[in-house]
């Protein structure tokens, strides 16, 4: 069971360092298409645990309820080339009472220039039902504590989303 300290302030977000990988790019050397997913929930999967302290396994455990994805938007914007190092940035950006929205960002290992951004919206869903439930009140309070504030969500706002972060990266480096 995991426990929220209410007195504590959680990073917001997560990043991680990732090699592209020979066996995950197309012939023109760029990562797949599809393999994009799998860097973004592998490199949250292994930070969410380290900076919160809770395994998804445990939630599940706990509340009998897992999330699952809904649907994806993402944009690619510049190409992650074989070899290549990357920073994979996640956070969460929105939740309702039983949806929650992860933003991930993938830029060039200098964080100098957005290279594909993607909003994945999860459903949180019963293990013995299959149907969407509602978060406990101890869900509700981390995802409160791990909210990434200032991003006003809307999922037709998608396009305005990423031009904001692309601006955002350019004004920082």
């Amino acid at each position: 069971m995991f426990i929220i300290d209410p007195n504590f302030n959680y990073p917001k977000e997560t990043e991680s360092r990732v090699l592209i990988r020979f066996q995950d790019c197309d012939p023109l050397r760029h990562l797949n298409n599809a393999k994009y997913f799998d860097y973004f929930f592998n490199a949250r999967e292994d930070q969410v645990p380290k900076i919160y302290g809770v395994e998804m396994r445990e939630i599940i455990k706990s509340f009998d309820a897992v999330w699952v994805v809904y649907n994806h938007h993402i944009a690619y914007l510049k190409p992650a080339n074989m070899a290549e190092w990357v920073r994979i940035v996640s956070r969460v950006i929105w939740y309702n009472k039983n949806t929650l929205v992860v933003e991930y960002c993938m830029y060039d290992d200098s964080k100098s220039y957005l290279k594909t951004l993607m909003w994945t919206t999860f459903k949180y869903v019963g293990m013995n039902t299959s149907r969407t439930v509602e978060h406990s009140e101890e869900v509700e309070a981390y995802l409160k504590a791990i909210l990434y504030p200032g991003v006003d969500y809307h999922s037709g706002k998608f396009d305005e989303r990423v031009y904001q972060v692309k601006n955002e990266t350019r004004s920082i480096f």
